[in-house]
């Protein structure tokens, strides 16, 4: 299920978020929820499978589109199509209002989710 992020999850989303390749710096990290916390336009959302919190996808609003620019699922979560669905119910929560596009670094894996049937 797809729940919005709340500061109670900030240890929770920045470990999440630290499993992206450029988000490995505890600074970075804290400086991009603080992003998500404060500007409008950045909305997190967090997957939550019973009680656990497994992955997480951010979107930025820019103009007519909503740019995922974060996806990771915890290790021990992965292949199983949890990103997939993240992505999914995200662009669905989008469409409509915005065109839902990716960045370099998540187009790949945002075009392998709207491929897969």
């Amino acid at each position: 299920m797809l729940i919005r992020f709340k500061k109670s999850f900030e240890k929770i989303a920045m470990g999440l978020l630290s499993f992206m390749p450029e988000s490995k710096d505890v600074k970075k990290l804290q400086d991009i929820i603080k992003e998500y916390e404060s500007n409008k336009d950045w909305h997190l959302y967090l997957w939550k499978e019973g009680e656990d919190i497994i992955g997480a996808v951010g979107l930025r609003i820019e103009g007519r589109d909503a740019i995922v620019q974060h996806v990771s699922v915890n290790p021990s979560h992965r292949n199983s199509g949890i990103g997939k669905e993240m992505v999914k119910k995200a662009t669905e929560k989008y469409q409509g209002a915005y065109a839902v596009c990716a960045t370099e670094e998540t187009e790949a894996f945002v075009e392998k989710c709207s491929s897969a049937k």
